[in-house]
């Protein structure tokens, strides 16, 4: 495994994360593409080990010597396998950004079939809880391990606005999850928040959204940074402004 940095503490970039005499180790779900894989591009750039999955290695948008790995979320052998690859390595920050989106009109929608609404909810929501609770080990075995989960403004009850029914109940069911860990894994000292990235220009957000996915992954990032044991259980914007749930 090519994941050990060969970076001397004296040549460290400016936002490189050092903690005890190793970087900062990030774990990114869904990071072939759009923001995920700008959020391993960014983590690299500034010094951090990352690991980034996926559930192709071999086609993602990702340049040579950013660490890969093939994981589907919703696969119960696949998590037990990347579990076991990377044995007890720390983990200072787990990213659940894996996500699918399908089925995008009003009630009558036929792509709001069975399938849809299992494959979203598997994914959006069973796949962030099998992630977490996967690696939850390497979470403690960090000195102050954290969560980021990217949820959606879409998740929020108080601006619903119809349409989306599978996306939109499976975010609010990950953000619920979010304050639900929130509580539990608080006395072991791991915070966990909620972010909504934006309308970002990708393939699920489309060619006209208004955020770059450099910028949207620039901001969570900072956010993430930020995340301590006071902001646990957030739920939060990718540019810093709270959100209602």
């Amino acid at each position: 495994s090519d994941w050990s940095s060969d970076v001397c503490s004296s040549d460290l970039p400016r936002h490189a994360v050092v903690l005890g005499d190793r970087m900062s180790t990030i774990l990114i779900t869904g990071a072939s593409r759009g923001i995920g894989a700008q959020m391993a591009i960014q983590s690299a750039a500034r010094g951090d080990d990352v690991i980034a999955t996926m559930r192709e290695p071999a086609t993602a948008d990702l340049p040579d010597g950013i660490e890969r790995h093939r994981l589907d979320v919703k696969s119960e052998a696949g998590q037990l396998q990347l579990a076991m690859e990377l044995g007890n390595r720390p983990i200072d920050l787990l990213i659940c950004n894996a996500g699918v989106f399908q089925g995008r009109g009003g009630i009558d929608d036929s792509g709001l079939d069975f399938a849809a609404w299992e494959n979203t909810l598997m994914t959006n929501v069973a796949g962030v809880f099998f992630t977490i609770r996967t690696f939850l080990p390497n979470l403690r075995a960090a000195e102050a391990g954290k969560i980021a989960v990217i949820s959606s403004q879409m998740a929020s009850s108080e601006q619903a606005s119809g349409l989306h029914y599978a996306y939109r109940a499976s975010k609010a069911a990950a953000s619920n999850l979010v304050f639900n860990l929130a509580a539990d894994l608080k006395p072991e000292g791991i915070a966990i928040g909620a972010w909504h990235p934006g309308w970002v220009q990708t393939d699920m957000g489309g060619a006209s959204a208004a955020v770059t996915a450099q910028d949207s992954a620039a901001g969570l990032l900072s956010e993430f940074d930020a995340l301590t044991m006071a902001r646990t259980g957030c739920f939060r914007t990718w540019d810093g402004k709270d959100l209602p749930a």
